[in-house]
Protein backbone atom coordinates (compact mmCIF):
# COMPACT_ATOMS: atom_id res chain seq x y z
CA UNK A 1 0.00 0.00 0.00
CA UNK A 2 1.32 3.46 -0.76
CA UNK A 3 2.20 5.74 2.14
CA UNK A 4 -0.30 8.29 0.80
CA UNK A 5 -3.20 6.00 1.79
CA UNK A 6 -2.05 5.83 5.38
CA UNK A 7 -3.89 8.09 7.79
CA UNK A 8 -4.19 8.75 11.53
CA UNK A 9 -7.29 9.40 13.59
CA UNK A 10 -7.60 12.02 16.31
CA UNK A 11 -6.01 9.74 18.90
CA UNK A 12 -2.97 9.14 16.72
CA UNK A 13 -3.91 5.60 15.78
CA UNK A 14 -2.80 4.23 12.46
CA UNK A 15 -5.77 3.44 10.26
CA UNK A 16 -5.66 1.64 6.95
CA UNK A 17 -8.51 1.08 4.51
CA UNK A 18 -9.20 -2.40 3.26
CA UNK A 19 -8.86 -5.91 4.55
CA UNK A 20 -6.38 -6.47 7.43
CA UNK A 21 -3.11 -7.87 6.17
CA UNK A 22 0.38 -8.09 7.58
CA UNK A 23 4.03 -8.72 7.01
CA UNK A 24 6.50 -11.36 8.08
CA UNK A 25 9.88 -11.36 9.77
CA UNK A 26 12.50 -14.09 9.35
CA UNK A 27 13.72 -15.72 12.54
CA UNK A 28 17.06 -17.30 13.52
CA UNK A 29 17.49 -21.10 13.23
CA UNK A 30 15.89 -22.90 16.15
CA UNK A 31 13.87 -19.87 17.24
CA UNK A 32 10.80 -20.80 19.31
CA UNK A 33 8.16 -18.09 19.24
CA UNK A 34 5.99 -19.38 22.08
CA UNK A 35 8.92 -20.04 24.42
CA UNK A 36 10.07 -16.49 23.80
CA UNK A 37 6.60 -15.09 24.49
CA UNK A 38 6.31 -17.04 27.75
CA UNK A 39 9.96 -16.69 28.76
CA UNK A 40 8.75 -14.63 31.74
CA UNK A 41 5.76 -12.57 32.74
CA UNK A 42 6.12 -9.59 30.39
CA UNK A 43 3.59 -11.06 27.94
CA UNK A 44 0.87 -10.46 30.53
CA UNK A 45 1.77 -6.83 31.22
CA UNK A 46 0.16 -4.10 29.07
CA UNK A 47 0.57 -2.93 26.43
CA UNK A 48 1.41 -6.60 25.72
CA UNK A 49 -1.37 -9.17 25.78
CA UNK A 50 -1.54 -12.76 24.65
CA UNK A 51 -3.93 -15.47 23.58
CA UNK A 52 -2.78 -18.87 24.80
CA UNK A 53 -5.32 -20.80 22.71
CA UNK A 54 -4.26 -19.08 19.49
CA UNK A 55 -0.63 -18.72 20.58
CA UNK A 56 -0.48 -15.06 19.66
CA UNK A 57 1.18 -12.05 21.23
CA UNK A 58 -0.34 -8.60 20.77
CA UNK A 59 0.88 -5.13 21.61
CA UNK A 60 0.13 -1.46 21.14
CA UNK A 61 3.28 -0.02 19.57
CA UNK A 62 4.20 3.66 19.62
CA UNK A 63 5.72 4.69 16.31
CA UNK A 64 7.75 7.71 15.32
CA UNK A 65 5.68 10.85 15.59
CA UNK A 66 3.56 9.35 18.37
CA UNK A 67 1.17 7.32 16.21
CA UNK A 68 -0.06 4.01 17.58
CA UNK A 69 -0.37 0.61 15.94
CA UNK A 70 -2.02 -2.49 17.37
CA UNK A 71 -0.14 -5.54 16.14
CA UNK A 72 -0.73 -9.25 16.65
CA UNK A 73 2.18 -11.65 16.26
CA UNK A 74 2.10 -15.37 15.56
CA UNK A 75 4.97 -17.76 15.03
CA UNK A 76 5.21 -20.08 12.07
CA UNK A 77 7.89 -22.20 10.45
CA UNK A 78 10.88 -19.90 9.97
CA UNK A 79 8.91 -16.65 10.35
CA UNK A 80 6.89 -14.47 12.67
CA UNK A 81 3.76 -13.04 11.09
CA UNK A 82 2.65 -9.56 12.13
CA UNK A 83 -0.93 -8.43 11.51
CA UNK A 84 -1.81 -4.76 11.95
CA UNK A 85 -5.16 -4.29 13.66
CA UNK A 86 -7.73 -2.58 11.51
CA UNK A 87 -6.14 -2.39 8.11
CA UNK A 88 -3.61 -3.34 5.49
CA UNK A 89 0.15 -3.10 5.57
CA UNK A 90 1.29 0.38 6.68
CA UNK A 91 3.63 2.58 4.67
CA UNK A 92 7.32 1.78 4.33
CA UNK A 93 8.51 3.94 7.23
CA UNK A 94 5.89 2.69 9.66
CA UNK A 95 6.52 -0.90 8.60
CA UNK A 96 10.25 -0.56 9.15
CA UNK A 97 9.64 1.01 12.56
CA UNK A 98 7.35 -1.88 13.51
CA UNK A 99 9.83 -4.44 12.22
CA UNK A 100 12.61 -2.92 14.29
CA UNK A 101 10.52 -2.84 17.47
CA UNK A 102 9.29 -6.40 16.99
CA UNK A 103 12.84 -7.66 16.43
CA UNK A 104 13.86 -5.89 19.63
CA UNK A 105 11.01 -7.40 21.66
CA UNK A 106 11.62 -10.95 20.41
CA UNK A 107 15.43 -10.62 20.50
CA UNK A 108 15.67 -11.76 16.88
CA UNK A 109 19.05 -10.12 16.34
CA UNK A 110 20.68 -11.62 19.42
CA UNK A 111 23.14 -14.44 18.71
CA UNK A 112 22.62 -17.40 21.05
CA UNK A 113 25.01 -19.79 19.30
CA UNK A 114 27.67 -19.51 22.03
CA UNK A 115 25.04 -20.07 24.70
CA UNK A 116 23.75 -23.18 22.94
CA UNK A 117 27.28 -24.54 22.59
CA UNK A 118 27.75 -24.09 26.32
CA UNK A 119 24.38 -25.73 27.04
CA UNK A 120 25.34 -28.82 25.03
CA UNK A 121 28.37 -29.27 27.27
CA UNK A 122 26.16 -29.97 30.30
CA UNK A 123 23.68 -32.83 30.44
CA UNK A 124 21.39 -30.80 32.67
CA UNK A 125 20.95 -28.20 29.93
CA UNK A 126 21.09 -30.12 26.66
CA UNK A 127 17.34 -29.70 26.28
CA UNK A 128 17.75 -25.93 25.82
CA UNK A 129 18.99 -25.73 22.21
CA UNK A 130 16.38 -28.19 20.95
CA UNK A 131 13.65 -26.26 22.73
CA UNK A 132 14.78 -22.94 21.29
CA UNK A 133 14.84 -21.52 24.81
CA UNK A 134 16.88 -18.57 26.01
CA UNK A 135 15.36 -15.47 24.47
CA UNK A 136 13.51 -13.37 27.04
CA UNK A 137 10.70 -11.13 25.82
CA UNK A 138 11.39 -7.45 26.39
CA UNK A 139 9.78 -4.10 25.70
CA UNK A 140 10.79 -1.93 22.76
CA UNK A 141 12.51 0.42 25.24
CA UNK A 142 14.67 -0.13 28.28
CA UNK A 143 12.70 2.60 30.03
CA UNK A 144 9.57 0.46 29.90
CA UNK A 145 11.49 -2.61 31.04
CA UNK A 146 12.93 -0.70 34.00
CA UNK A 147 9.58 0.75 35.08
CA UNK A 148 8.01 -2.70 34.94
CA UNK A 149 10.93 -4.25 36.83
CA UNK A 150 10.55 -1.69 39.62
CA UNK A 151 6.89 -2.71 39.76
CA UNK A 152 7.90 -6.34 40.42
CA UNK A 153 9.86 -5.57 43.60
CA UNK A 154 8.64 -6.75 46.99
CA UNK A 155 5.13 -7.67 45.90
CA UNK A 156 2.95 -10.36 44.39
CA UNK A 157 2.62 -10.81 40.65
CA UNK A 158 -1.03 -9.80 40.97
CA UNK A 159 0.01 -6.41 42.37
CA UNK A 160 2.63 -6.00 39.64
CA UNK A 161 -0.05 -6.61 37.01
CA UNK A 162 -2.40 -4.15 38.71
CA UNK A 163 0.23 -1.40 38.89
CA UNK A 164 1.30 -1.73 35.26
CA UNK A 165 -2.28 -1.92 34.02
CA UNK A 166 -3.24 1.16 36.03
CA UNK A 167 -0.20 3.08 34.80
CA UNK A 168 -0.87 2.25 31.16
CA UNK A 169 -4.61 2.88 31.32
CA UNK A 170 -4.31 6.17 33.21
CA UNK A 171 -1.24 7.65 31.52
CA UNK A 172 -0.71 5.98 28.14
CA UNK A 173 -2.20 7.24 24.89
CA UNK A 174 -5.56 5.59 24.30
CA UNK A 175 -5.83 3.34 21.25
CA UNK A 176 -9.42 2.29 21.92
CA UNK A 177 -11.70 1.74 24.90
CA UNK A 178 -9.64 -1.18 26.17
CA UNK A 179 -6.08 -0.54 25.01
CA UNK A 180 -3.44 2.15 25.43
CA UNK A 181 0.26 2.60 24.78
CA UNK A 182 3.01 2.53 27.39
CA UNK A 183 3.52 6.08 28.68
CA UNK A 184 6.78 7.82 27.76
CA UNK A 185 9.06 9.24 30.48
CA UNK A 186 7.57 12.73 30.08
CA UNK A 187 4.06 11.45 30.82
CA UNK A 188 5.07 9.69 34.03
CA UNK A 189 7.27 12.63 35.05
CA UNK A 190 4.18 14.83 34.79
CA UNK A 191 2.34 12.82 37.43
CA UNK A 192 2.40 13.39 41.17
CA UNK A 193 3.47 11.00 43.89
CA UNK A 194 -0.09 11.16 45.25
CA UNK A 195 -1.49 10.04 41.88
CA UNK A 196 0.97 7.15 41.65
CA UNK A 197 0.08 6.01 45.13
CA UNK A 198 -3.68 6.41 44.85
CA UNK A 199 -4.48 5.66 41.21
CA UNK A 200 -1.61 3.41 40.13
CA UNK A 201 -1.28 1.70 43.56
CA UNK A 202 2.52 1.93 43.30
CA UNK A 203 3.01 2.39 47.05
CA UNK A 204 6.57 3.01 48.20
CA UNK A 205 7.73 2.74 44.56
CA UNK A 206 5.91 5.96 43.68
CA UNK A 207 8.74 8.43 44.40
CA UNK A 208 11.21 6.07 42.71
CA UNK A 209 9.13 5.86 39.53
CA UNK A 210 8.63 9.61 39.52
CA UNK A 211 12.33 10.40 40.02
CA UNK A 212 13.39 7.85 37.40
CA UNK A 213 10.97 9.25 34.82
CA UNK A 214 12.03 12.82 35.59
CA UNK A 215 15.70 11.94 35.21
CA UNK A 216 15.10 10.12 31.92
CA UNK A 217 12.90 12.91 30.55
CA UNK A 218 15.51 15.47 31.61
CA UNK A 219 18.38 13.59 30.00
CA UNK A 220 20.16 12.76 33.26
CA UNK A 221 19.72 9.00 32.76
CA UNK A 222 19.75 7.18 29.42
CA UNK A 223 18.39 3.67 30.01
CA UNK A 224 18.41 2.94 26.27
CA UNK A 225 22.22 3.03 26.39
CA UNK A 226 22.21 0.04 28.74
CA UNK A 227 21.46 -2.30 25.83
CA UNK A 228 24.58 -1.25 23.92
CA UNK A 229 26.81 -0.14 26.78
CA UNK A 230 30.55 -0.84 26.42
CA UNK A 231 30.86 -1.13 30.20
CA UNK A 232 31.87 -4.41 31.77
CA UNK A 233 28.87 -6.15 33.29
CA UNK A 234 29.77 -5.39 36.93
CA UNK A 235 30.07 -1.70 36.04
CA UNK A 236 26.78 -1.69 34.14
CA UNK A 237 25.17 -3.51 37.07
CA UNK A 238 26.45 -0.75 39.33
CA UNK A 239 25.16 1.96 37.00
CA UNK A 240 21.69 0.44 37.01
CA UNK A 241 21.74 0.28 40.78
CA UNK A 242 22.26 4.02 41.07
CA UNK A 243 18.58 4.36 40.09
CA UNK A 244 16.49 4.46 43.25
CA UNK A 245 14.18 1.47 43.31
CA UNK A 246 16.56 -0.75 41.32
CA UNK A 247 18.31 -3.09 43.73
CA UNK A 248 20.38 -6.23 43.08
CA UNK A 249 17.35 -8.31 42.04
CA UNK A 250 15.97 -5.70 39.62
CA UNK A 251 19.38 -4.84 38.16
CA UNK A 252 20.25 -8.51 37.68
CA UNK A 253 17.09 -9.10 35.70
CA UNK A 254 17.36 -5.87 33.72
CA UNK A 255 20.80 -7.07 32.67
CA UNK A 256 19.14 -10.13 31.15
CA UNK A 257 16.92 -7.84 29.11
CA UNK A 258 20.04 -6.02 27.97
CA UNK A 259 21.68 -9.26 26.82
CA UNK A 260 23.91 -9.75 29.88
CA UNK A 261 23.44 -12.94 31.88
CA UNK A 262 26.18 -12.73 34.50
CA UNK A 263 23.89 -11.96 37.45
CA UNK A 264 21.37 -14.37 38.95
CA UNK A 265 18.69 -11.79 39.82
CA UNK A 266 17.35 -13.77 42.78
CA UNK A 267 13.90 -13.14 44.20
CA UNK A 268 11.66 -15.12 46.55
CA UNK A 269 10.09 -17.17 43.73
CA UNK A 270 13.42 -18.18 42.19
CA UNK A 271 14.86 -18.99 45.62
CA UNK A 272 11.83 -21.15 46.40
CA UNK A 273 12.15 -23.04 43.13
CA UNK A 274 15.86 -23.55 43.70
CA UNK A 275 15.25 -24.94 47.20
CA UNK A 276 12.67 -27.31 45.75
CA UNK A 277 14.62 -28.48 42.71
CA UNK A 278 18.16 -28.53 44.04
CA UNK A 279 17.92 -28.85 47.84
CA UNK A 280 14.84 -30.94 48.54
CA UNK A 281 13.06 -27.92 49.95
CA UNK A 282 15.87 -26.92 52.32
CA UNK A 283 16.71 -23.23 52.47
CA UNK A 284 20.29 -22.17 51.81
CA UNK A 285 22.14 -18.87 51.62
CA UNK A 286 22.26 -16.91 48.39
CA UNK A 287 26.00 -17.46 48.35
CA UNK A 288 25.35 -21.20 48.07
CA UNK A 289 23.10 -20.65 45.05
CA UNK A 290 25.75 -18.42 43.50
CA UNK A 291 28.43 -21.10 43.99
CA UNK A 292 26.21 -23.64 42.21
CA UNK A 293 26.18 -21.50 39.06
CA UNK A 294 29.55 -19.76 39.07
CA UNK A 295 31.07 -22.36 36.74
CA UNK A 296 28.63 -21.34 33.98
CA UNK A 297 30.37 -17.98 33.64
CA UNK A 298 28.63 -15.23 31.71
CA UNK A 299 25.59 -17.45 31.08
CA UNK A 300 24.91 -18.40 34.70
CA UNK A 301 21.87 -16.15 35.15
CA UNK A 302 20.17 -17.53 32.05
CA UNK A 303 20.91 -21.15 32.97
CA UNK A 304 19.42 -20.54 36.41
CA UNK A 305 16.25 -18.94 34.99
CA UNK A 306 15.66 -21.63 32.38
CA UNK A 307 16.23 -24.42 34.88
CA UNK A 308 13.89 -22.87 37.44
CA UNK A 309 11.09 -22.28 34.89
CA UNK A 310 11.38 -25.35 32.67
CA UNK A 311 8.81 -27.58 34.38
CA UNK A 312 6.49 -24.68 35.16
CA UNK A 313 6.39 -23.60 31.54
CA UNK A 314 6.04 -27.13 30.21
CA UNK A 315 3.12 -27.87 32.52
CA UNK A 316 1.29 -24.55 32.48
CA UNK A 317 1.80 -23.53 28.89
CA UNK A 318 2.45 -26.93 27.26
CA UNK A 319 5.56 -25.76 25.53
Amino acid sequence: MSASLQSSDRQGRLSYPGKPEGFTLPVPPGFNFWRTVFSHGWCALPPFSHDASGRTLSRIFTLRGGRLAAVTLQGSSGIVRATVDGGTIPGARATEDLRSQIRTCLRLDEDFSAFYREARRHSRYRWIPGAGAGRMLRAPTMFEDAVKMICTTNCTWELTTLMVRNLVQSTGVRFDAERASFPPPEAIAGLTEKFLRKEVKAGYRSPYLLEFAENVAGGKIDPESWRTSPLATPDLFGEMRTVKGIGPYAAGNLLKLAGRYDELGLDSWVRGRYYELRRGGRRVKDSTIERDYVSYGRWRGLFLWLEMTRDWHNEKFRL
